[in-house]
């Protein structure tokens, strides 16, 4: 299967050789996916007329990297460092990826997760190119032809945006074009997808936030239309995707508010490829995490009761997916629901309660289980064995809750799942500090090692979607496949727990090591890619 999979990798894999190109001189040196610097032979200038337009030197690439990371060393300023490393790939995409590849570890929280959210906020300041493709509501009528204006021809991949919900930033309108490009750099450096087979796109239709009043926003200038010409849009977009690059497109939305982003995937998934990242792959890591925590602890997941901080997508795809994994496990859908409660802003999703609820809660509104108005309340009633922070409202797992899940539970399981890292529940030194280094900890955002009093120094794993949607649009790239279930998000999550070691659990991780991404989803692109055959067929 590895050698099979090996071979029709090929065509869409992101090898280290040369293009074939029609570009010469200093048009080809101003393509980024055609230029390599001082990296050009002798012979490489003179054939394609750029002999002169460089100094004489000629350069290795392990040379341009080495510059590189003597460059980064000198910043101290993540958004700095952004811009440098965003700088690199707008000039050089090929020495991009060698860099982002030999250092993922370092580097991803730069080009993903925590500081894409800064980058985000501050993209109108530090614009210097475009990258992607920016399609307004008043396009309407002629998107066809706007994707027609993209260079390339065989495009595999769409992750698409409308930056109502940025991360934990909210309404961030046009500026939110940052965490497309920033996925796809994830979907080359993580999986080998090809950089030319992605297109990030921006939809905007205007943005309800202050950006409005900056002179440096990018975007419409006006509130965010939420009409039928909204929903028109959209749909006129999928079918253009369709009709410009194929059925088997894979079509991923990212951070939509939480109601679009439920109703578009409940109208799109049988019709299109594609699938929700917020929903469905911070799901599958978040299960990936339990099913790890099982591990350690012996104990199946029917087991556990679970409390959210949050009943937005994020939560409900977790929720949802867990109960998957508990029917496989033999029990009924009724009961695993049982098992899940959540804490919003109005307070624990009950029966009766004075706040509208979401159709897509329906199946996690309990009756009340007592007195509680607080989150520690809902801790000390309900006595969950984990608690899962998806809120986006920062510091929620006070130390009053994390010493409560301490004495509830000999292991508590805490997640503090929510993006950038201002906005996790709580630290991994206070999860693990107020509990002895007893609980079971990840975070959405990357904390350091932390060193306990007994000496112990525990790692704390990163519930980071990147160990999910790369290897997962592999498979669906290389199979062909036109719909995407949530059986794929289950399989995924098993995979990723599969590659975590014995000795990795005993220091703390819930998750594999960065640095080990590739073969990670190289493996979750395998096993993947089968389960979808295997659908296909039935």
């Amino acid at each position: 299967m590895l050698s099979r999979l090996s071979v029709s990798v090929r065509p869409c894999v992101s090898m280290c050789r040369w293009v074939h190109t029609k570009e010469k001189g200093k048009p080809l040196m101003l393509n980024p996916r055609t230029n390599k610097g001082m990296a050009f032979t002798l012979k490489e200038r003179q054939i394609l007329g750029i002999h002169g337009l460089l100094p004489p030197k000629i350069e290795t690439q392990d040379t341009q990297a080495m510059r590189f990371q003597k460059n980064l060393k000198k910043m101290s300023d993540p958004l700095q460092k952004y811009i440098y490393l965003m700088g690199i790939q707008e000039r050089n995409e090929r020495l991009f990826y060698r860099v982002l590849m030999e250092d993922i570890e370092a580097l991803m929280p730069i080009v993903y997760t925590p500081t894409v959210g800064l980058a985000c906020t501050q993209y109108g300041h530090i614009f210097r190119r475009p990258k992607g493709l920016f399609i307004t509501i008043k396009d309407q009528g002629h998107i066809r032809s706007i994707l027609d204006n993209w260079p390339e021809t065989s495009v595999k991949a769409v992750v698409v945006t409308d930056g109502e919900r940025i991360l934990g930033l909210g309404d961030l309108g046009v500026y939110g074009m940052g965490i497309p490009v920033g996925k796809l750099c994830l979907y080359t450096a993580c999986a080998g997808i090809r950089p030319e087979s992605c297109l990030p796109v921006c939809i905007d239709v205007g943005t309800d936030n202050e950006l409005l009043r900056d002179p440096f926003y990018m975007g419409l200038y006006q509130r965010r239309d939420r009409s039928q010409r909204y929903d028109d849009l959209i749909d006129e977009f999928m079918e253009a995707v369709v009709d410009k690059y194929g059925q088997d497109t894979l079509i991923q939305f990212e951070d939509f508010g939480n109601h679009n982003a439920f109703r578009f995937l409940k109208k799109y998934r049988e019709k299109y490829c594609t699938f929700n990242d917020d929903i469905q792959g911070t799901a599958s890591v978040a299960l990936a995490g339990l099913l790890a925590a099982q591990r350690v602890l012996g104990k199946p997941i029917t087991e556990h009761k679970v409390l959210f901080l949050g009943a937005g997508e994020a939560a409900l795809g977790i929720a949802n997916l867990i109960v998957m994994a508990m029917m496989e496990s033999g029990m009924s859908q009724a009961e695993a629901r049982k098992k899940i409660w959540m804490f919003d802003k109005y307070g624990l999703l009950v029966k009766g309660r004075a706040y509208e609820t979401d159709s897509n809660q329906e199946g996690f509104i309990h009756p009340d289980p007592g007195d509680v108005k607080s989150f520690l309340d809902a801790v000390n009633v309900i006595k969950p064995t984990a608690i899962i922070g998806v809120s986006g409202a920062g510091r929620l797992f006070t130390h009053d809750v994390i010493r409560a899940m301490g004495s509830l539970n000999e292991r508590p399981i805490i997640f503090a799942l929510s993006n950038p890292t201002a906005k996790a529940e709580c630290t991994a030194e206070d999860a693990y500090s107020l509990t002895q280094g007893r609980c079971l900890f990840a975070s959405g955002s990357p904390f350091a090692p932390v060193s306990l009093e007994d000496g112990r120094i525990l790692t704390p794993g990163q519930g980071n979607n990147a160990y999910i949607f790369p290897g997962v649009a592999l498979a669906v790239i290389l199979s062909g496949v036109r719909h995407i279930s949530d059986t794929v998000f289950l399989e995924a999550a098993k995979t990723l727990v599969d590659q975590l070691t014995d000795e990795e659990l005993s220091q703390g991780r819930l998750y594999p090591p960065l640095s080990n991404i590739r073969e990670v989803s190289l493996q979750m692109a395998i096993k993947v890619r089968l389960c979808v055959c295997v659908m296909s067929n039935k």
